[in-house]
């Protein structure tokens, strides 16, 4: 008889590999229905692994997608300015078009005002609107933003012209044509709708419902028309040539030419400029006088990481679960070899396996990121999307599948096709000591992240509580406030008048800007000694008689402005910064000479200091003078009368400004929308907290129901000779109680270390004490004991006779 070799399913000769493949597959499809509930765990965390993950990285793709649809991105900058410590995002109004005049490769500028606010009617259609901008003429051939109705050439050619995006065409003009229909702005000034906008895209850092020419900006069209060099009101952006490669040594140059050019224009003032790349304006700008609703760099590098681990630990469970239960399959290794099969082999047998697993962990994983997307899209505060349409999302799901079941598999892989043929086949299975080293330090990995991920929601939460409940310097509570538009601005007097003689809303104070955001200030602020060579940028307000009252903000020296007093009107109010910069005290900063933006004047009061800035930026100094100029109206109302006092200015705002409808806000709803950023961050990371630690205890539990399993005949014996089940439970447990104790002294440090990190982005913060971190090893431990008791006292309750049985 012809020599016939021996061939075992999945050992077919070489020749044959996609047999030997489809063997493969129908042993790895074999052992995965056979073990289901060891497969229900892998596949399931690896599934809430990828799936957060994949949650995760949608957020971080939206953040560094920002402004990367324009043609030009690339070659798109926005001039910054730095006088001192003082950084703004604003530029002159002269500078984009000198310096393209200037300098060869500046090919293209726009300049772009503040975002301000107009009321529009259209028929019986009226409604203030927020979001608009003045723009140059050049705006939408600068940037990508779609036009759907109009000519992008000469959309904002005409001074009256206006574009409108479609949410606002269809708000006033409803199912209506737009085109050539006119909108009054602020009551007196028709304007024509000469385009429609596509929605602005969420990926912009630009958001805008309106745009008109630059030179119809009334506020501030002379410094336009003008081109002034001395006023900082406008966001420039050049677009440069594409020849000109924008190394940093070559950047560095520009700037120095752009300072060299505007030296030669204002002398007097000490500013320096900086260019700054439109793709990372979005994460990169720490700028004041910015745009709002920027993300943070620190977030994106955060959640990035925090996928990362995620990810990883759901690799950990596979790879735990995998070489636990290795001694299961010690004999399959063994005939493999023998007929055989190389190691190679069994290595690609294993790993093709850890795949397919991941492959139904994907497509769970796909399964469960549908059903959170609409949920997570409220909790992020974005409108994200899996796209599986395109190609570059599967090329980067298939590469997530082929790295985790890699990743996952490879040691398991190795470690099964490791085994001595000998030794399986004799039953002499030894693992030896650095396969539990690594094992162990697998667990220690795991529960590391997790007390980090624990420690870092707390911190987050205690922070943000701080924000929520710290006194910014004034009582921030029952404070109303209404801008004084047209009516209300020109009747003013009588306003006040009015405002005064109701017992609802006498508690009231006139302010140019509320002390939330405040972005003007100025370097023109000289006193008795100052020093010219220094350059300190002073914020301002105008604030009315009864501001200190009104906010309850303490004076630390002198008085508050007084109708009894007319020279107030040029007179100055400072803060406690303010005054220790000027090198004063309490005792004699009051009656000090002093001169700001050109008008000279006393200080009469010192007040202690208050936020009107994000708690993220220091306090600066401040000086106060007295309205002449309008604002807002701020009322403290009466608790439990709130409703009552916005009914009587409803009636008021009627009877003296009748063409604008009422627009009230409250300051404190407004100070808690400056930080929705760092609200979004903390409801984001506590998800995936909570998702990380029950990726581990679904690990830590299939390992403890392995290890239980191994040591029944053990328990049973023990039971026999005595041990009760707190003692059963407890030997079960040690083992798991001493990793997690490893973890917690690895990963206190290292969670410390990182809310420091992060706390330092805000001037004013926690302290967070040690108690938070090592509560966070606690809670990691609480859970570990209540994730492998379970297994333990069922292992510890069950009757010795049965697992004794075959003995």
């Amino acid at each position: 008889m012809p020599d016939q070799q021996m061939q075992l399913p999945g050992c077919r000769p070489a020749g044959n590999q996609s047999a030997m493949i489809k063997n493969y597959l129908k042993i790895a499809l074999r052992h995965i229905t056979r073990h289901k509930a060891y497969s229900f765990l892998n596949i399931s965390g690896l599934a809430i692994g990828m799936a957060s993950s994949i949650l995760i990285l949608l957020w971080v793709q939206n953040e560094w997608s920002y402004d990367r649809f324009h043609a030009h991105a690339d070659q798109i900058y926005r001039i910054t300015c730095n006088a001192g410590d003082f950084q703004a995002a604003v530029n002159c109004a002269g500078m984009p078009a000198g310096l393209q005049a200037q300098i060869p490769f500046v090919k293209h500028c726009v300049r772009i005002s503040q975002l301000q606010t107009s009321l529009y009617q259209a028929g019986d259609r009226k409604f203030e609107d927020k979001q608009v901008i003045y723009a140059d003429s050049n705006f939408l051939d600068f940037f990508s933003f779609p036009l759907l109705r109009g000519n992008p050439k000469t959309a904002l050619s005409r001074p009256d012209g206006i574009l409108i995006t479609e949410d606002m065409a269809r708000k006033y003009f409803g199912s209506a044509d737009p085109m050539g229909k006119t909108l009054l702005q602020d009551n007196y000034r028709p304007v024509v709708v000469t385009g429609v906008l596509a929605q602005i895209p969420s990926n912009s850092h630009l958001q805008f419902d309106f745009v008109q020419p630059l030179i119809a900006d009334v506020d501030d069209g002379n410094a336009v028309k003008n081109n002034v060099w001395d006023n900082f009101d406008f966001y420039s952006y050049l677009e440069l040539d594409q020849n000109f490669v924008p190394t940093p040594a070559a950047l560095k140059a520009f700037e120095r030419q752009i300072n060299e050019i505007y030296k030669q224009r204002v002398t007097k003032l000490k500013i320096d400029f900086h260019l700054q790349p439109l793709t990372s304006i979005h994460l990169h700008s720490h700028f004041q006088v910015d745009l709002p609703g920027h993300g943070n760099v620190l977030y994106v590098q955060i959640f990035f990481v925090v996928a990362l681990f995620i990810l990883a630990v759901a690799c950990i469970n596979f790879m735990n679960l995998a070489t636990a239960r290795s001694a299961r399959r010690a004999k399959e290794v063994g005939l493999r070899k023998v007929v055989g099969a190389a190691r190679s082999q069994l290595i690609g047998q294993y790993l093709g396996e850890s795949i397919l697993i991941s492959v139904f962990a994907m497509l769970l994983a796909l399964f469960l990121v549908e059903l959170a997307l609409p949920a997570f899209r409220i909790l992020a505060g974005k409108n994200l999307a899996l796209n599986l349409l395109q190609a570059k999302v599967w090329f980067s799901l298939i590469g997530m599948v082929l790295v985790t079941g890699i990743c996952a598999g490879i040691y398991p892989a190795l470690l099964l096709s490791g085994f001595q043929t000998v030794n399986v086949l004799k039953g002499v299975l030894r693992l030896g000591g650095g396969h539990r080293i690594f094992r162990n330090s697998q667990v220690v990995c795991q529960f590391i992240v997790s007390i980090v991920l624990l420690a870092g929601t707390m911190v987050i939460y205690q922070q943000l509580r701080f924000i929520q409940r710290r006194n910014p310097g004034f009582e921030k509570e029952n404070l109303l406030y209404v801008a004084m538009q047209a009516g209300l601005y020109d009747h003013r007097q009588a306003l006040r008048a009015k405002l005064q003689e109701n017992p609802l809303t006498y508690n009231y104070c006139i302010v140019s800007a509320l002390p939330i955001f405040l972005v003007s200030g100025t370097i023109g602020v000289s006193w008795e000694g100052y020093d010219p060579r220094r350059q300190i940028v002073f914020p301002s307000m105008y604030v009315s008689e009864d501001f200190l009252n009104v906010f309850r903000i303490k004076l630390l020296s002198g008085r508050s402005f007084s109708a009894a007093f007319p020279a107030d009107s040029s007179n100055y109010l400072i803060n406690e910064t303010a005054m220790h910069i000027m090198g004063f005290t309490t005792a004699n900063a009051v009656g000090k000479n002093i001169s700001f933006a050109g008008r000279k004047g006393k200080i009469i009061g010192v007040t202690q200091d208050f936020n009107f800035k994000p708690i993220q930026q220091p306090i600066e100094p401040l000086v106060l003078g007295l309205n002449a100029y309008g604002g807002y109206v701020v009322i403290r109302t009466k608790p439990g009368a709130t409703e009552a006092t916005i009914q009587d200015l409803g009636r008021l705002n009627r009877e003296l400004n009748p063409d604008y409808p009422l627009v009230y806000n409250f300051l404190d709803q407004d100070l808690a929308n400056l930080y929705t950023g760092e609200r979004q961050m903390g409801k984001i990371f506590n998800l995936f907290a909570i998702l990380g630690v029950m990726i581990s205890c679904l690990g830590l539990y299939g390992l403890s129901a392995f290890m239980s399993e191994q040591r029944t005949k053990e328990i049973g014996v023990r039971k026999v000779l005595g041990a009760t089940e707190v003692n059963l439970v407890y030997l079960l447990s040690k083992k798991f109680t001493r990793l997690v104790l490893i973890a917690a002294a690895i990963a206190i440090p290292l969670s410390w270390y990182a809310a420091k990190r992060w706390l330092n982005g805000f001037s004013f913060h926690i302290q967070p004490s040690i108690w938070v971190f090592l509560l966070a090893g606690l809670a990691a431990l609480g859970v570990t004991w209540l994730t492998v008791s379970y297994e333990s006292l069922k292992a510890a309750i069950t009757n010795p006779t049965q697992s004794l049985r075959m003995e």
